[in-house]
């Protein structure tokens, strides 16, 4: 699972987010917004602080999840995250 976490660091980072992102905190705060849906595609929200929201979509197949993308809402800033790519 490290691995999986370093990957999304990466990814956040490569996609040009400037502030620090934990990629086991991230990894767990998506697979909770999974765990509480059915099977299909969604787009969802996440607001972690006043100033932080994560905005994404992902596909949901019983037991796991694909993230297709997330933007990362950071005050005025917007980051946008291609897991697919």
């Amino acid at each position: 699972m490290e691995e999986l976490y370093q990957l999304i660091e990466t990814k956040i980072k490569e996609a040009g987010y400037p502030g620090s992102i934990d990629g086991r905190e991230f990894y767990n705060d998506i697979s909770e917004e999974a765990d509480s849906r059915e099977n299909g595609m969604y787009v969802f929200l996440i607001k972690k602080s006043d100033t932080l929201a994560y905005q994404g979509c992902m596909t949901i197949l019983d037991n796991e999840f694909d993230l297709h993308y997330v933007d990362i809402v950071e005050g005025e800033m917007v980051c946008h995250v291609d897991f697919d790519h």
